[in-house]
């Protein structure tokens, strides 16, 4: 569905989504520059409508707001991702964290308590989570730092989300419990060819050491992109250059084959995403890699994958010597 056609729905159907299991989430790894290992995974909200399909975050997260209904879902968003995480713990994932969008609304009083709560109901430790603020509700209220310095307490990680869209203060990004910087993809895009680009993002990730914490860089689509990333220091990096969003089979999926196999996404590739190049062969007729190829990667890369796949399953054999040789 493309941002210019009308969505027609309402508020009231919103609200029943929780009830009636519509809403799923969708994960994006997160790549650690320093290993090449996938660190960590972003949680993002998806609706399954009924009747107009799967619709991004964009799409009803601005009526959820206005509606009041920010509270509930974002507590139903926190309980999955929570659960989630502890289906995947057997997997033993290790170093690896799962980053949770939390909106300004949520962050007040009793905040903490919803929190452990949905850490306890999972069984999960809290250093496997890390809540995503936006930059303004980050920084923008000193009060909240209480109850984020709570968390932190018992090991939750808190990243200022769209880092450089907002308008932060010094002081309070000196002050507030921020363990993590997330930059903008507006300034990632650009990185290659806009000094200016490059320049901020540099700063970026200097202040960011300098005050010990973590930098992640969204958006990252291009490998020259990733090039300059890596010269400034970044330490992690998400984009469609590794991999969409995608449900947590796909993802599960997904990680078992990075894990099993050396990534070189410093390559040039003419595929939408490194999966696409790096995937073994096999995984092609295997249930989770057909589905995530076919549905994930593209049309365009999937016809490539499947003429890639079907040349080696099908070698060119030339008639032995002195043999019989077919007829025209």
């Amino acid at each position: 569905m493309t941002a210019s056609r009308p969505v027609v729905w309402t508020a009231t159907q919103l609200a029943q989504a929780v009830v009636l299991g519509q809403l799923e989430l969708h994960y994006q790894p997160i790549v650690d520059l320093r290993s090449d290992q996938i660190a960590g995974a972003e949680a993002l909200l998806r609706w399954r409508h009924p009747s107009l399909g799967l619709l991004p975050p964009g799409q009803f997260l601005p009526v959820a707001e206005s509606s009041g209904l920010m509270p509930e879902i974002g507590a139903w968003v926190l309980r999955e991702a929570c659960q989630q995480m502890h289906e995947w713990l057997p997997v033993q994932w290790r170093p690896f964290r799962l980053a949770v969008n939390v909106s300004a609304r949520q962050v007040g009083p009793g905040f903490d308590d919803q929190v452990q709560q949905a850490l306890a109901a999972a069984g999960l430790l809290a250093e496997y989570l890390e809540i995503e603020l936006t930059e303004s509700a980050a920084f923008g209220d000193p009060a909240i730092f209480p109850l984020l310095d709570a968390l932190r307490a018992i090991g939750v990680r808190f990243a200022a989300d769209d880092f450089g869209t907002g308008y932060s203060c010094l002081q309070h990004l000196k002050c507030c419990p921020i363990t993590t910087l997330k930059i903008d993809q507006s300034f990632v895009a650009g990185i290659v060819d806009d000094t200016r680009d490059q320049t901020i993002v540099r700063a970026v990730i200097q202040l960011a050491h300098g005050l010990g914490m973590e930098v992640v860089a969204e958006g990252v689509e291009t490998p020259a992109s990733l090039t300059q990333l890596r010269l400034a220091d970044c330490d992690a990096v998400q984009g469609f250059l590794f991999a969409k969003p995608m449900p947590a089979a796909a993802f599960a999926a997904f990680v078992k084959r990075w894990r099993g196999v050396t990534m070189n996404v410093n390559e040039p590739t003419t595929s939408c995403c490194v999966c696409c190049k790096e995937i073994p062969l096999d995984a092609a007729f295997t249930p989770e890699g057909s589905e995530y190829v076919e549905h994930f990667c593209g049309l365009d890369c999937y016809e490539r994958f499947q003429a890639r796949a079907k040349a080696v399953a099908e070698p060119v054999t030339t008639p032995a010597a002195g043999g019989p040789t077919p007829s025209g």
